[in-house]
This record gives structure tokens, sequence and C-alpha cells, in this order.
């Protein structure tokens, strides 16, 4: 048995997760609509497991509303399949049905869920420990949705800020609402020779 890992990030056009002060966005750059929704429901349709790393688990219990009316469909599922978050920080309990604090080594962790189970495995943001999957080479797929901004002044959280060097093998590309593309890619580390 070895699961899929799939590394989810939503991004700007120059390569931004997030941004600070003084924008304000709004959620996905306010550049959603109905195509990109029910394409990021239908994507938690089927068993998967869910992992993060505990900044972005953190985020996701700070910023989803309450009552699950008022969240997008999507969502609701995510928070709905089985979730590890990577901390030795995070006790529960959690406003999240089916979540399990793991402490240790993020690589260690995803290793043994990938090697343990066929579920397949997402990750939503949780930038820290997806790098250091990718470096261990335990991602993969990375699915990237680049919305049609550029956060060049605001944008704080370069995606792969700190990463390694990697060749991506394109599995998937879409256009959603005419204007938000999804790409999907096998990625492989390159390695460069050492200079004697």
């Amino acid at each position: 048995m070895t699961a899929t890992y799939t590394f989810d990030i939503f991004t700007s056009l120059d390569g931004n997760a997030s941004y600070g002060p003084p924008g304000d966005w709004g959620g996905y750059w306010g550049k959603h609509g109905p195509e990109f929704l029910e394409h990021r429901r239908a994507a938690y349709d089927g068993e998967q497991r869910m992992a993060f790393g505990a900044h972005t688990f953190g985020l996701f219990l700070q910023m989803l509303p309450p009552d699950p009316a008022e969240r997008d469909a999507w969502m609701n599922r995510m928070i709905a399949c089985p979730t590890t978050i990577v901390s030795s920080r995070l006790h529960g309990p959690f406003d999240w049905p089916d979540a399990t604090v793991v402490s240790g080594d993020g690589v260690e962790i995803v290793r043994r869920m990938k090697e343990e189970s066929d579920v397949p495995i997402r990750s939503h943001g949780s930038l820290t420990l997806n790098r250091a999957l990718l470096a261990a080479g335990l991602v993969d797929r990375i699915q990237i949705t680049v919305f049609p901004v550029i956060s060049a002044q605001t944008g704080d959280t370069p995606v792969f800020a700190g990463a390694g060097d990697y060749d991506l093998e394109l599995l998937e590309t879409r256009t959603l609402d005419g204007r938000t593309q999804e790409l999907v890619y096998r990625p492989t580390l390159r390695t460069w020779p050492t200079e004697m």
C-alpha cells in the first residue's frame, strides 16, 4: 500500500500564498466564481485524508465560520475528512470532527501515513510541512491554483521560498470561470553536481 500525496495550494501569479497589510483582497483574492467553487467541492468527493502543519490548521480554525451554512461547500467536505495535524504545540479538542494531533517529525509521520494506507492524502497550504515533504520526495502531486492577481506589494508568503529545484511534469490543467488556472504537476527533485 502506498497512498498518493497531493500538495494543494492557492497562489497569486507571482507566487504568494497570502497577503498582509495594507492589502485586504478578501477570500480567494476576490476572484472565485461558481465553476471554481464546484470544482473544489468535487475535489473532496471520495475517500481521502487531510494533513496539516500546526500553523495552517490554526489559521483554518480562526478563519472558518463556525456555522457550516456560512462556509463554501468544499470547506465542509474538507473538514469532514479524517485529518492529521503535525504539531508539538497544538492540543485538542477542536471544532473539527475527526482531527488527530501527531507530534514528531512531519516527514516521518507522512512517510508512515503513505506506507500504511492507500487512501489518498491531501494537504492544503502548510508550506513548511510541504517544502520538507517535497525535499524528502514524498509529494506525488502539486495542485496549484493560480488566481489572476499580482501581489508584489502585499504578498507576504512565497509558496516555494527556500525549497529546492524541481523538474515538473504537467499532469492536468484547467481554466475555471474563464480566469483562474489550476495546474497539477508531478515534481522530481533536481540535484546538481557538487563542485570539486
